[in-house]
């Protein structure tokens, strides 16, 4: 199934670990076959990852991006994963499960995205995070 990603002018992306730019335009690529993909906005700044949640994140983010490092960091990120089990309820616990099989598949911008009503619920616990994505 090909992906059809639409970036806004000037718009940076990482694609298999290789950071690009969008031209001048809002343009439209579509992508045949299989790649780890994600937008500079999904990306986590480093300083940001002060939280159990956006930690995993962040290690997740760099596995994406970072494919010659992703078996180091596959045992800590699903280390973390579990650690975060029994922090949360019920109605969100099952976004970590949904995380931890999205990493043992490969998918690992769907664990990013299982990721963030976990973020949004830290964000109720222990107040915003500032300046938390990279900006665009």
């Amino acid at each position: 199934m090909a992906l059809n990603l639409t970036l806004k002018p000037f718009e940076r992306f990482v694609v298999n670990g290789c950071m690009m730019r969008n031209g001048g335009r809002k343009s439209t690529i579509t992508v045949e076959n299989r790649a780890d993909i994600i937008r500079e906005t999904d990306l986590l700044k480093p300083d940001a990852a002060s939280t159990p949640v956006r930690i995993v994140y962040f290690l997740i983010q760099n596995a994406l991006i970072e494919p010659a490092r992703r078996e180091r960091l596959l045992k800590e990120i699903q280390t973390r994963l579990a650690e975060l089990v029994p922090v949360f309820g019920s109605e969100l616990r099952s976004h970590v499960f949904e995380a931890a099989n999205n990493v043992s598949k490969g998918e690992y911008f769907t664990a990013l995205r299982d990721l963030r009503p976990l973020m949004k619920r830290e964000d109720e616990v222990f107040g915003p995070q500032q300046s938390e994505l990279v900006d665009a």
